[in-house]
């Protein structure tokens, strides 16, 4: 607190001598001067933290002083203290971007609480951070230790997220390395939680929701009702990136904020096919074996019967007699060309729009020295993503739908992890390239980094032979070969990556919006 300097501006500066001793015996330097050319001229030679500034003065206006104080220093606190109540004023002044303003007379004490919110406000907030997040790290320590189950586990993941973006507000807390030291234990324990019960939810029934539930359980039953209902499938987002766009949709629209379990592996072909058929891959495989093309060499290719796939949903759900628009868009110039046509959609039941930018980005991410630099962690990752959404064309399609009478459905197929170590991984050349991933003949990898899938039947995954088998990458581990094992570590690390086991690429967001 000591050495914040404070600049009063006030024709009236003598009367308040009072004031001003009482704001210094808290700590702050405080000069105060009685006019506004006398405030302007000291402001072009010195630096203040806050300005007080009277609204009614000889000479120039407070409004006057506060236009050229803002030229000066933009981002320089200014209050204003003023006898006018008149609502005109008070619109302007907040227009020009006052941080508050006081009614005359004022008080001391009430000068010195407003003077700390603004000065002291963050270093007050990072203390009290500190201190719940202490309390928050015991709980969920214990929690995790305690064997969770899924909901709690779920618990935990949001939780963890919403804290990334507390630590991404309040930098240097000394407690970034517990944080990442809680996220590393968790997903240890996590790991080894899906061993022992993923098996059990997909062939009883009995566990979270799945990716083959997202449509029955928050699609269909508004196509039900009759209304006009969208879906975006934000390819690749994880919990604590939505949240980071959350508020930005919030003065448009009432958002329920829920979460799904993606099925394995983490990975577009399983995961999203998944989605829009309501089926398991092995399901798919079965009864639609056209449009399984797991082993196909163009990873885009492995997605392109999603709308056929929909639409065979549809039938067996006796919604066959809704009409569906299915878009996926990877290109700008495709984005550019829906944000027009948007509004012509009112008339459509079922609007499903898969947008693939993020994944691109992340993996764009892991080609461009460029973008690692512009972000290097996670959290610059989550305002790259921000930035991103802000200027897109997906946010104007938002706003567009906003003005409908509409539901929108906002989900994912998966998350991503920050790949960090490299896990040996053995097989031969007909093994799947995917990193967090492999598919393909007697597949072996260290049990203790890794799900090893010896039968993948039991996993609802298809089985071309009996010597077929998958491995999936647990924690934050990425696979490499033992040949050119350095090289690769080196380009693999610290990229972002999907397909295997994490609470980041498992806990997904399932949004459900409807416009204020």
């Amino acid at each position: 607190m000591k050495g914040k300097r404070i600049l009063w501006v006030d024709d009236e500066i003598d009367l308040l001598r009072p004031h001003i001793i009482f704001i210094e015996d808290k700590g702050y330097r405080v000069t105060g001067v009685s006019s506004g050319e006398e405030a302007i001229g000291i402001l072009r030679r010195d630096i203040y933290d806050l300005v007080l500034l009277d609204e009614t003065m000889p000479g120039k206006s407070g409004l006057e002083v506060l236009q050229e104080i803002k030229e000066i220093s933009a981002n320089l606190p200014v209050v204003m203290i003023t006898k006018n109540e008149a609502e005109g004023l008070m619109d302007q002044a907040i227009g020009m971007k006052i941080d508050d303003y006081l009614l005359k007379p004022v008080n001391p004490l009430q000068m010195y609480s407003m003077i700390k919110r603004i000065l002291e406000s963050h270093k007050i907030q990072k203390g009290a951070i500190s201190k719940e997040y202490l309390q928050v790290f015991r709980r969920l320590d214990d929690m995790v230790t305690g064997r969770p189950d899924w909901p709690q586990w779920a618990q935990v993941h949001m939780e963890l997220s919403a804290w990334d973006l507390e630590f991404d507000r309040f930098t240097e807390t000394g407690l970034e390395q517990i944080h990442a030291d809680l996220r590393k234990k968790c997903n240890s324990e996590f790991g080894r939680y899906i061993e022992d019960n993923y098996r059990i939810w997909i062939n009883s029934g009995e566990g979270p929701r799945l990716s083959v539930d997202i449509l029955k359980r928050y699609v269909f039953p508004s196509l039900r009702e009759g209304k006009n209902t969208y879906l975006f499938v934000i390819d690749c987002m994880r919990y604590d990136q939505w949240l980071t766009i959350e508020d930005m949709l919030a003065p448009l629209y009432n958002i329920q904020r829920d979460y799904y379990y993606s099925i394995l592996p983490t990975a577009t072909p399983y995961a999203r096919n998944a989605i829009f058929s309501g089926l398991y891959p092995a399901e798919i495989q079965k009864h639609f074996p056209d449009y399984w093309l797991e082993k196909s060499k163009d990873e885009l290719s492995k997605n392109r019967y999603e709308q056929e796939l929909l639409q065979k949903y549809l039938e067996r759900v006796g919604l066959a007699g809704k009409n569906l628009k299915y878009i996926k868009i990877y290109e700008i110039s495709e984005a550019n060309e829906i944000r027009k046509q948007v509004d012509s959609y009112r008339s459509i039941d079922l609007v499903a729009m898969v947008f693939n930018f993020l994944d691109i980005l992340a993996h764009g991410r892991s080609q461009s020295e460029i973008l690692q630099e512009i972000a290097p962690n996670e959290g610059a990752f989550r305002s790259l993503m921000r930035s991103w959404f802000a200027h897109s064309a997906l946010f104007d399609i938002l706003q567009k739908i906003s003005k409908q009478k509409a539901t929108v459905v906002i989900t994912t197929d998966h998350g991503s992890i920050l790949g960090k170590k490299a896990s040996l991984v053995y097989g031969n050349r007909d093994t799947s390239t995917n990193l967090r991933y492999k598919f393909g003949e007697n597949i072996n990898s260290d049990s203790k980094q890794t799900l090893m899938i010896r039968n993948p039947q039991e996993y609802k995954l298809p089985t071309e032979s009996p010597s077929k088998n998958y491995t999936l990458a647990k924690e934050n581990y990425y696979f490499v070969y033992p040949t050119h094992f350095h090289e690769y570590e080196k380009q693999y690390q610290g990229t972002f990556q999907h397909g295997g086991v994490s609470l980041e690429e498992m806990i997904v967001p399932c949004i459900t919006m409807t416009p204020k």
